[in-house]
């Protein structure tokens, strides 16, 4: 992976982010700094000319697992979090049109006072037209997670790329956090990444991917320039490949 940081190896990706990513060092909520940060480097990925739809979560204000742990039915928390990813899809929108990159939030749960509701239709005309469509609701049903909603979303809009954006700069054997002994691969397979039940993301993401053959690039989003560096190859990341 060693590309000119002005040569993109993909043409349309979706950019997975979570809500804890534009959390910053806060506990919760949105860090103004961190999302004028991602938001720049989205719309610098964008001025390479690819083409970029972002799913994202909504774990920094509510997870519906998290939710369901305490006491709210499980279809009702993950309501509840679908709702959140909607918030911070807005943040992303506003974040991007300050910087006058054109972008448009879109969501599978239908709410057209706030957002253009989802379809494929309309993210792929406004990825056609150089925008960034950012994708909220995950999949518009609960028990799914927004790993499998950016999963299916890469494989409705013919992406050619999963990029997983994460707090570390790939895929390791154990949470290199907590294990000073983990090593970071460099390329895995679908299935091996299924076999080996890597938490990166859930199993039916992996699974979505690889029945569509997309690769998926797992890379921290701590710096300035990580989308873009990951899109051409450059810094440490992790392929997961069919």
């Amino acid at each position: 992976m060693n590309a000119s940081p002005q040569t993109p190896k993909w043409k349309r990706v979706v950019v997975k982010l979570s809500g804890e990513a534009l959390q910053g060092g806060q506990t919760h909520g949105l860090d103004s700094a961190t999302l004028e940060r991602i938001a720049g480097d989205l719309d610098a990925a964008a001025g390479l000319g690819v083409e970029i739809a972002v799913v994202v979560g909504g774990g920094n204000f509510f997870r519906g697992i998290q939710g369901a742990d305490k006491g709210i039915e499980r279809a009702r928390a993950d309501s509840i979090g679908m709702l959140a990813t909607v918030m911070n899809a807005l943040a992303i929108e506003y974040a991007l049109e300050k910087l006058g990159r054109p972008a448009r939030a879109l969501s599978a749960v239908a709410m057209p006072s706030v957002c253009e509701p989802y379809s494929r239709q309309a993210a792929l005309h406004h990825l056609s037209k150089g925008r960034v469509a950012i994708l909220a609701g995950g999949t518009g049903n609960p028990f799914f997670t927004t790993d499998t909603g950016a999963a299916l979303r890469g494989a409705e809009l013919s992406c050619d790329a999963i990029m997983k954006a994460t707090q570390v700069d790939g895929i390791y054997t154990a949470d290199p956090k907590k294990d000073p002994k983990a090593t970071r691969y460099e390329s895995l397979t679908h299935d091996e990444a299924i076999a080996k039940n890597l938490a990166v993301m859930d199993t039916a993401a992996f699974a979505l991917a690889r029945e569509n053959r997309i690769p998926i690039i797992v890379f921290s989003i701590a710096s300035p320039r990580a989308i873009t560096e990951a899109l051409s190859g450059q810094g440490k990341a992790t392929i997961v490949v069919p």
